[in-house]
């Protein structure tokens, strides 16, 4: 892989530390164990932890700031953290009022952050857990551990964390995430795969025709191989089931996450935004608020992802309220 990295198994660390000197006034980033806080701790008020694999960057780190997260753990490339990790973080961002811990639905996340609240009990320390599956290409009745966490999160943690920093209680955050989580899906394509550093070759090989419909953010296969075809024909593949899923008809708002995979171009994510638009006008149903961008990455991956989350006037709102991260601020 043709990469800017000095040695593959120091880049998360490496990149964490120009994280902390990229914004030395926003994020403090540690070391053994892994984890990065806020520059400056919240006054007492409900804390927000999430965390997973590194490459999805800025997921999560990016989001650690006023008015989302108190801190992230970044795991290795496409690895979930050790409960050891959240632990510490927990535990360095607890004010007494309670962490709430927002876990993409991966089996490791699931079981290390599960491991983690445990210890934190433990500590003395009331830790909830709200779970994020919002990956519709993984929607199966099949017994399995169901719909994967991808973008979805952003919104997750925007919101709960608003309704945090107001100083709502661990009961109405962890309610408001779960709100948010049960009301979002997600579907993703990609017309190339990603290369995991280290490795000479993508995670898998596509035609100069192809894409792969309903991939994951670690590299994963999609669900089937389709045609290439012009962004308002894909865009359709991914809007349609998403607005089906949600039932959304006439008068309905959604706030929309147009999300890069890491190598898609401003250009492409603004015009595929564009045919997000025009779809959901023929549904008659408003775009309240929009994110586009890479938010969510699978490290170099070429594609991109369509979230919508069915909102109202408490969520618009809670979305629209400030917001001071190294990734999102307004």
């Amino acid at each position: 892989m043709s990469a800017l990295v000095n040695d593959p198994d120091e880049l998360v660390a490496e990149a964490l530390a120009g994280l902390g000197l990229a914004h030395p006034g926003l994020v403090t980033c540690h070391a053994d164990p892994a984890f990065v806080t806020r520059a400056v701790a919240a006054p007492p008020k409900v804390a927000l932890v999430s965390g997973g694999g590194s490459g999805h960057e800025p997921l999560h780190t990016g989001f650690v700031g006023t008015g989302m997260l108190d801190a992230a753990v970044p795991g290795a490339v496409f690895a979930s953290p050790t409960a050891v990790q959240v632990r510490a973080a927990i535990r360095a961002v607890d004010r007494g009022r309670g962490v709430l811990l927002v876990v993409k639905n991966y089996t490791g996340d699931v079981l290390n952050f599960g491991i983690a609240a445990e210890l934190a009990a433990a500590d003395g320390i009331e830790a909830r857990t709200v779970l994020v599956a919002d990956d519709l290409a993984t929607d199966s009745a099949a017994d399995g551990p169901g719909r994967r966490g991808t973008a979805a999160v952003v919104a997750v943690e925007k919101i709960a964390g608003a309704a945090a920093e107001a100083g709502a209680d661990l009961d109405t955050v962890a309610r408001l995430a779960e709100r948010v989580a049960g009301s979002a899906r997600t579907l993703a394509l990609a017309v190339r795969a990603c290369t995991t550093p280290g490795r000479d070759r993508p995670a898998f090989q596509l035609g100069p025709d192809e894409i792969e419909f309903g991939v994951g953010i670690h590299g994963e296969r999609g669900i089937e191989v389709r045609r290439l075809a012009p962004a308002r024909e894909l865009v359709a593949q991914l809007v349609e089931p998403v607005a089906a899923a949600l039932d959304l008809s006439t008068g309905d708002e959604v706030i929309a996450l147009v999300n890069g995979l890491g190598a898609t171009h401003g250009l492409e994510l603004a015009a595929v935004h564009r045919e997000v638009v025009a779809l959901l006008d023929v549904r008659d149903v408003t775009v309240r608020r929009a994110l586009v961008g890479p938010y969510v990455t699978a490290l170099d991956m070429h594609g991109c992802s369509v979230t919508l989350l069915r909102t109202d006037d408490e969520l618009t709102g809670l979305w629209d309220a400030p917001v001071r991260t190294p990734a999102l601020t307004w």
